[in-house]
């Protein structure tokens, strides 16, 4: 049976993964949202020592942030390899931007321990890339999957009627921000 489709914020807790075979999208009750793109390359794996803190370092920062929802952090997807990549979502940049640089928080610190050890060597590549996003600029759709993307850092509703298509999810998310 499918995952019942509701707009509460249950999307911060664990899905049980369950295929939900309709097709739905993601409706996004704010403003704007934020988008961020990070991850790291490994371009000599034989060192270990300089990559295996890197990759712990993002996976403590990850269960902070979603041990402290006010921070703005909304949900994270991952995909493992050579070259990582994590999408995160977050309510804004102003939040990204007050965590990454925020004293009591995990990130400053592991960035200064990844700039002393690794630094500009060339064992371990980090890269990231932030997309503000507001509404009527993006649409998504997913079918056959769990909860996920958009639809897990917000809340999903069927994708039928005027958001069966790609241009009327688009133009759904910018009405939303115009009814306000």
């Amino acid at each position: 049976m499918p995952e019942s489709i509701s707009s509460d914020t249950s999307h911060l807790a664990a899905t049980d993964g369950r295929l939900i075979t309709e097709r739905v999208t993601a409706k996004v009750d704010s403003d704007e949202l934020t988008v961020f793109l990070i991850g790291m390359r490994i371009n000599r794996p034989w060192k270990i020592h300089r990559w295996l803190p890197v990759a712990r370092a993002m996976g403590q920062m990850i269960q902070e942030l979603y041990a402290h929802p006010e921070l703005g952090f909304r949900h994270v997807e991952s995909w493992f390899g050579r070259t990582t990549i994590m999408v995160q979502y977050w309510s804004s940049p102003e939040a990204l931007d007050a965590y990454a640089t925020g004293r009591n928080h995990a990130h400053l610190p592991a960035w200064q321990r990844f700039s002393r050890s690794v630094g500009s060597n060339g064992d371990v590549g980090i890269w990231h890339e932030t997309y503000r996003v507001r509404p009527g600029d993006f649409e998504c759709v997913y079918q056959n999957m769990p909860r996920f993307g958009l639809a897990r850092a917000h809340s999903q509703v069927p994708a039928t009627g005027h958001l069966a298509r790609a241009a009327g999810r688009m133009a759904a998310q910018g009405e939303a921000q115009t009814a306000d």
